[in-house]
């Protein structure tokens, strides 16, 4: 059982839209900043810093490949099935990569 603290934090990190469809493009894929960026059409400082606020709060986690990061749900978190609840009430974000692949963006930075 988590605590009111974890999960106001939880619910104010994903009551932003921009924040909540990240974590939504991130609930069956991993995704690159530069994906992001073009998903969102937002400065990469600016993606940063969403992903940074959630990385902080342990609800996503990053790996390094080479000299790009990938970000992908934290299952280990004790959040993950307060946030897998939300995601269940949302629409699936997955046409998003879908347009991005289309494009021939979905990984522009291998």
């Amino acid at each position: 059982m988590l605590d009111i603290e974890k999960v106001a934090l939880t619910l104010k990190l994903l009551g932003d839209k921009t924040r909540l469809t990240m974590v939504g493009l991130l609930k069956d894929n991993e995704c690159c900043v530069c994906e992001f960026v073009e998903v969102f059409q937002m400065s990469q400082p600016s993606i940063s810093q969403h992903l940074r606020k959630l990385r902080d709060a342990g609800i996503v986690k990053e790996k390094r490949k080479g000299q790009w990061i990938f970000y992908s749900l934290n299952r280990e978190n004790e959040s993950y099935p307060l946030v897998m609840t939300i995601l269940d009430h949302l629409p699936n974000q997955k046409e998003k990569l879908v347009c991005l692949e289309k494009a021939g963006k979905r990984i522009v930075c291998d």
